[in-house]
Parts: C-alpha cells; structure tokens; sequence
C-alpha cells in the first residue's frame, strides 16, 4: 500500500502555490511539552512556578491550551508556501487514514517523495515520538536522500538523538533562536535545494 504514496498523490491533496511539484516535508511536534506527561500531582506541588524562568513557566500552562507546537508548524508552512511558493505540507495535510499506511511508513514515503524534508524540533515541543520517527525515516532514506534533509533545533534544545543521527549519517543541523531565524533558516535549505536540481549536482524529483 506504501508504493501507493506518489509525488502526484501529495501533490493533489495540498492547495496551489507557485512550485506545485516542489514538495517540502515539514516534521514537528504537534503538541507542545506539558510536565503533566512526567511529574506527578505531587511533584508539581513542590515546585513554585512563579520563581521560574518564562520558558520554563510555560511548561505548565493546562494541557488542553498548549497548541503553541503545532501553530508554529503552520506558521512556518504558511510562509513558505508563499515565499518561496513551495509545496510545504504536514503529514495530517495528505489525510491518509492509519488504519491504512501507519504513521511511520507514510513518514518514510512523503520524505522519500519530497524535494526536501524539514525536522523542526521547538524548545516547548513534546517531542517523544519525534525522535523514533526520524531514525526510521533516516534509517530508510538517509543514504540516498541525506542531501534533502536537516534538522533545525530552537538553540536550547538538547538531544541526544540528534547528536548520534549526525555522528551516524552525517545530518546536517541547524538551530534557531527566534521564529524569524527559523523560518530564514528553512527557506535558505530550500532555495539551496532548488538551484542545486536546477543547476546543480540534485537530480530533479518529477
């Protein structure tokens, strides 16, 4: 069922925009981290938020009101989608039921499809199961797709996953302080790629 993952099959789920056939794979967490997932009732008590750095005070806000994860994934696929118009889509965009293809394998095939393929990886951004369908993507396609690929972590982000997927495949890492850097950093990659199948040693995705 995978191989029934195509260029044109993405392609036709997502909205018009300048270069249609320029597919960026954007990855994320959708949920923002919540120290619910980790400290119980009891611990929590103990801690006086107030005497917390700002990031860190966030970590508490209610589970249901963090959505800040999954709203600067669309942020940064909005932009993009208009500058440079490229074809910038979440997995939930190509609506493929899991019951289907699991969430792994469409994973492995959009970034196998994809002109480029973005990991954003937030301060705040629960990334647990990030991290496990990476090294399946990286484990499938780094070889042959390594150059259409990067990582961009907020600059305080720490991981040791990251760290052995750059010693393992030669990953190439990014990182970011501000919203506005991340997202130039993204569209750097991206034009970069572009000229490099246009002009240079990338083989142009049909």
């Amino acid at each position: 069922m995978a191989r029934n993952i195509t260029r044109d099959l993405i392609a036709n789920r997502l909205g018009d925009v300048a270069y249609d056939r320029f597919l960026l794979y954007l990855m994320g967490p959708y949920k923002s981290f919540n120290l619910n997932y980790v400290l119980s009732d009891e611990e929590l008590e103990e801690i006086s938020v107030a005497d917390l750095p700002g990031p860190f005070r966030k970590l508490f806000q209610n589970e249901d009101a963090i959505d800040e994860a999954a709203a600067l994934l669309r942020r940064v696929q909005g932009t993009l989608r208009t500058d440079p118009g490229v074809n910038a889509f979440l997995a939930v965009d190509v609506d493929i039921d899991t019951d289907e293809i699991d969430a792994v394998t469409q994973s492995i095939e959009y970034a196998r499809r994809a002109n480029t393929t973005v990991f954003v990886l937030p301060f705040l951004g629960h990334n647990f199961g990030i991290g496990e369908e990476a090294g399946s993507i990286l484990e499938n396609i780094a070889e042959t797709h390594g150059d259409r690929i990067v990582f961009v972590h907020e600059a305080n982000v720490t991981s040791e996953m990251i760290r052995s997927a750059r010693r393992r495949w030669d990953l190439r890492l990014e990182t970011y302080e501000t919203e506005a850097e991340l997202i130039d950093t993204v569209r750097r990659f991206v034009v970069t790629t572009m000229n490099r199948e246009r002009f240079g040693d990338l083989e142009a995705l049909e």
